[in-house]
């Protein structure tokens, strides 16, 4: 009777990491996956930006961006051309070329 009660615990405790493990499972596909694909598309967009190019600042602010030093851009808002702002490239959420206005008829 005894070893009748360790295999039936020693079955919960394996169905226990079962259920574990699918729940980790779960939470990797459909959190951490996504995010790690977002991080290195952005990433990639970031590494495409150039002097010249129209950025949308996180804190939703458009503007072109006038010079690149390493983490450090330089960004010009406005009409008159006299608010020069320097930021963290990590700031950026979209870059649109110059070539994609031209194409949109701008």
């Amino acid at each position: 009777m005894n070893g009748m009660m360790l295999s039936g615990a020693g079955f919960s405790g394996v169905s226990m990491i079962l259920v574990y493990a699918a729940i980790f499972g779960a939470l990797y596909f459909f959190m951490i996956r996504p995010q790690k694909k977002q991080e290195k598309e952005k990433a990639a967009m970031l590494s495409t930006l150039a002097v010249g190019d129209t950025v949308l600042t996180s804190s939703g602010f458009y503007g072109v961006c006038i010079d690149i030093n390493g983490d450090t851009v330089i960004v010009e808002f406005g009409y008159n051309k006299n608010c020069r702002i320097p930021m963290q490239r990590a700031a950026i959420v979209h870059i649109e070329k110059p070539e994609d206005a031209e194409e949109k008829g701008e």
